[in-house]
């Protein structure tokens, strides 16, 4: 029988304004008897950190190897949310061995040169949650209830400026040989592969992986709060998953 000390680390990873507490809904549904599984938060979300503000995408990818290092002697299965896609791009670009599996959830791997904020201006040291009805212009709500829109309100830290600013840069291809997941939610897995075909920007990099798995999870941009169950399911599926 598979057991957590034989199952590789799956470490979570939410994305912008976040941190490891935006999974505490995933974690209470995934076996944590047949699995090892964490959250984190990355460098600059940790409300309690003096210079959040000036933390990088380098020094969140470095945050990211060290868990992983941390956590046994074997790759880690990392579970990207969103704008976590940055640092764990970073990761896999450097260290490809030590990642086991990529599971994007309604995200996907950066690609080289880009940026999610360029137009950011230098001066402006972070960027906080914006308005819901701003934020609903950019990504799906849908399965929000009113009092998880409060919390995330409640709990969301500033993102830092230096993160949404610095350029990806990705010189290694044994990136794209990781084995990878997407879990569609808020774009069906059918338009983002049509996409990523076309070469749209923002999934341009999928059409390059080596193994490609997708699993539709209609639901909003955070399914960790709209559909934790399913997510966990989900999660739990492709740590067993031996191809």
């Amino acid at each position: 029988m598979t057991t957590a000390t034989s199952s590789p680390t799956i470490i979570l990873i939410a994305g912008h304004w976040l941190g490891a507490w935006a999974w505490d809904d995933v974690l209470e549904h995934l076996d944590n008897h047949h699995l090892h599984a964490l959250a984190m938060t990355l460098p600059g979300l940790d409300a309690d950190d003096p210079e959040r503000s000036s933390r990088t995408l380098d020094a969140q990818a470095d945050a990211i190897l060290g868990v992983i290092t941390e956590h046994g002697n074997q790759p880690a299965i990392l579970v990207a949310h969103s704008g976590a896609n940055a640092p764990v791009s970073l990761v896999m670009d450097r260290h490809p061995e030590l990642v086991h599996r990529v599971v994007w959830v309604d995200s996907g791997p950066a690609a080289t040169g880009s940026v999610f904020a360029p137009d950011l201006p230098e001066e402006l040291e972070e960027l906080p949650l914006p308005p819901f009805d701003v934020l609903a212009q950019q990504a799906s709500l849908e399965g929000l209830s009113a009092e998880v829109l409060e919390q995330f309100r409640a709990r969301a830290v500033p993102e830092p400026g230096p993160v949404l600013r610095q350029p990806i840069e990705l010189t290694n291809g044994g990136r794209r040989k990781v084995r990878t997941t997407l879990i569609c939610c808020s774009i069906p897995s059918a338009q983002v592969l049509e996409l990523a075909q076309t070469g749209h920007p923002m999934f341009a990099e999928v059409a390059n992986l080596e193994h490609l798995d997708v699993i539709d999870l209609p639901t909003g941009h955070w399914p960790m709060w709209s559909s934790p169950r399913d997510l966990a399911k989900a999660i739990q599926s492709e740590a067993f998953r031996t191809n």
